[in-house]
């Protein structure tokens, strides 16, 4: 899930937070849930404890939560081989806020943070097709043909379902960079297939 970003008046100065999501402060934790709301009425706050989820926050200097998204860690099979995925989910700004590039701020730290961590060989996610630009510039890469598969086995909820327009992105994690053989390798091995990622019925599509 996502909240898109726009273009409008000068970004307020921020710092990026990040928690492990059952340690995050009840006040910022209180911002983030009326956030979502407003992004997505209804959605119930909060992330699978199972993916491990991790809160980062974009906050001004008066503590106001300008940003946020959380980072969901899985392992996925496909291709016959075993991956370490994480995901972003849940990235929305503040509505007096949006067009100063909050959003993109927030995103830029969080791809810093998940190449950061050890053994982590892939960030894998959907959004919905207008936000596809918007992470290809800050650094992922579509998947042509690629369909995210979630929810579980026995309840999937896949990006090319009824009413969905989903582009799936991602970036491949290693020594050889986002432009060498290896991210190459890897992007080759997951366009135009289905992706089992089963994050369960929490996080249907991290």
């Amino acid at each position: 899930m996502s909240a898109g970003p726009g273009a409008g008046a000068a970004a307020p100065v921020t710092r990026v937070l990040g928690f492990a999501e059952a340690e995050l402060p009840a006040a910022l934790a209180a911002q983030v849930a009326a956030l979502e709301a407003e992004a997505w009425p209804g959605a119930t706050p909060g992330h699978d404890p199972a993916l491990a989820p991790r809160a980062l926050l974009l906050v001004t200097a008066d503590g106001t939560v300008a940003a946020s998204l959380a980072l969901l860690f899985k392992d996925i099979r496909h291709a016959g081989r075993t991956y370490r995925a994480a995901g972003l989910s849940s990235v929305v700004t503040r509505r007096a806020l949006r067009g100063r590039g909050c959003g993109a701020r927030l995103v830029a730290a969080a791809r810093r943070e998940l190449a950061a961590v050890p053994g982590l060989d892939l960030v894998l996610f959907s959004c919905d097709r207008p936000l596809a630009p918007f992470y290809e510039a800050a650094g992922f890469t579509r998947l042509p043909g690629a369909v995210l598969v979630g929810g579980t086995p026995e309840e999937p909820l896949a990006t090319d379902g009824p009413g969905f327009d989903k582009e799936v992105l991602a970036e491949f994690l290693g020594a050889a960079g986002a432009d060498g053989p290896d991210a190459r390798a890897g992007a080759a091995a997951f366009a135009g297939t289905r992706i089992d990622l089963h994050p369960g019925l929490v996080d249907r599509l991290w």
